[in-house]
């Protein structure tokens, strides 16, 4: 009925105004209701997995395609699988203003080998790290052959020990043998740190997963999008919890104060890196590096930042994301930019959005190369 006096008005060239006061407040009405149920239904339609959000904000965007200073890249992988993909990514590398790359391989025996074959043409641009073999880590004298064989690696190259990967069911990265129930702080390792200490060789140590991944997958979730995909089961028998792979990591690096460790992203610790700065602040044999939780961390910037001014000395350049330029280009931008407010789903899929730190140049020459430098020599 409110529509066709309104088309009945508008005919006469009157429109609304010709409408009674009365009619006026029931057309409003009427235009209330029926927005208001069409905005129900489109968010009762809407799945969640399929938000995707852009930023309206008129605010700076800067493009940073070079690091402001040399970086070494701690935290990647052999991606690139000839010669020619090899080449690509050092042309790439040279673009971003990335020195080296530290290739953490998981690897042993012919398949480490392998990849040092294919990767030594290219000089000290790439930094080659082997794995641990845990083939028969259940058997009487394990460690001891498991310390030959890391001692063969560091002959063929190895300069270290990684990525170690323990979610809380052990280690489980490694090639070609998982270790389950093997936690860093087990007695059999013992002899494999030292073994890295006497030898110089780091050890690049990935324990936990982001806390958002062990939280219920409900509405009450602020990384669900993410998590979901990465969530752990917190139900299984046998699953250490986030607290205690920490502890496992901590007494590691408590008991061998001569092998130098490194926490991958951050320790897992994005929600409260007070854990990871305590752990820094007490033992010099460890840092942490910054791979792949910039999405985690660029989510509450003045927090971060004051991390990174803090623990300056102790965090290393890092990105885990394969190697592509705007891969580089959005680590650079959040490093060293304040924008504000962006969004990249090319590095996850949580729903919050980026900013930038705009961290000083002291603090940048010490998380891309200074800090890396110290671990190296």
């Amino acid at each position: 009925m409110f529509k066709l006096l309104y088309l009945r008005d508008m005919d006469n060239h009157n429109g609304l105004i010709s409408m009674t006061p009365d009619m006026k407040i029931y057309y409003f009405i009427f235009l209330c209701i029926a927005f208001n149920s069409i905005s129900v239904k489109a968010q009762e339609d809407m799945l969640l997995k399929d938000y995707d959000p852009v930023s309206i904000y008129n605010t700076p965007r800067t493009k940073v395609s070079k690091a402001k200073f040399p970086a070494v890249d701690f935290h990647s992988h052999p991606y690139p699988k000839s010669e020619q993909e090899i080449s690509e990514w050092v042309n790439t590398m040279d673009r971003s203003g990335v020195a080296k790359s530290i290739i953490l391989t998981y690897r042993t025996g012919k398949s480490f080998d392998s990849i040092v074959n294919l990767y030594s043409k290219y000089g000290d641009r790439f930094e080659l790290w082997c794995g641990l073999d845990f083939t028969g880590y259940e058997e009487k004298g394990w460690s001891k052959r498991a310390v030959k064989e890391l001692e063969r690696c560091y002959k063929m190259g190895a300069k270290g020990v990684g990525e170690l990967g323990d979610k809380g069911f052990g280690f489980f990265y490694s090639k070609p043998t998982t270790a389950k129930g093997m936690h860093a702080d087990d007695d059999r390792m013992k002899p494999l740190w030292e073994k890295c200490g006497e030898l110089g060789m780091p050890v690049s140590i990935h324990v936990a997963d982001p806390m958002w991944m062990y939280e219920p997958m409900d509405v009450h979730n602020d990384g669900l999008m993410n998590a979901y995909k990465w969530r752990i089961d917190t139900t299984r028998e046998g699953l250490l919890t986030h607290a205690e792979l920490i502890t496992t990591l901590e007494n590691a690096v408590r008991e061998n104060p001569k092998t130098t460790f490194i926490a991958c992203h951050f320790a897992n610790c994005s929600y409260d890196l007070e854990i990871l700065g305590r752990l820094l602040d007490k033992y010099d044999n460890m840092f942490a590096d910054i791979s792949a939780r910039y999405a985690e961390t660029a989510a509450v910037p003045r927090y971060t930042k004051r991390f990174y001014e803090k623990y300056q000395d102790k965090l290393v350049y890092g990105t885990d994301m394969g190697t592509d330029p705007e891969m580089y280009e959005l680590t650079f931008r959040i490093l060293e930019s304040e924008d504000e407010h962006f969004y990249d789903k090319n590095i996850s899929s949580y729903h919050w959005s980026f900013n930038g730190l705009g961290l000083s140049d002291e603090v940048l020459k010490k998380v891309y190369s200074e800090n890396a430098k110290k671990i190296l020599d």
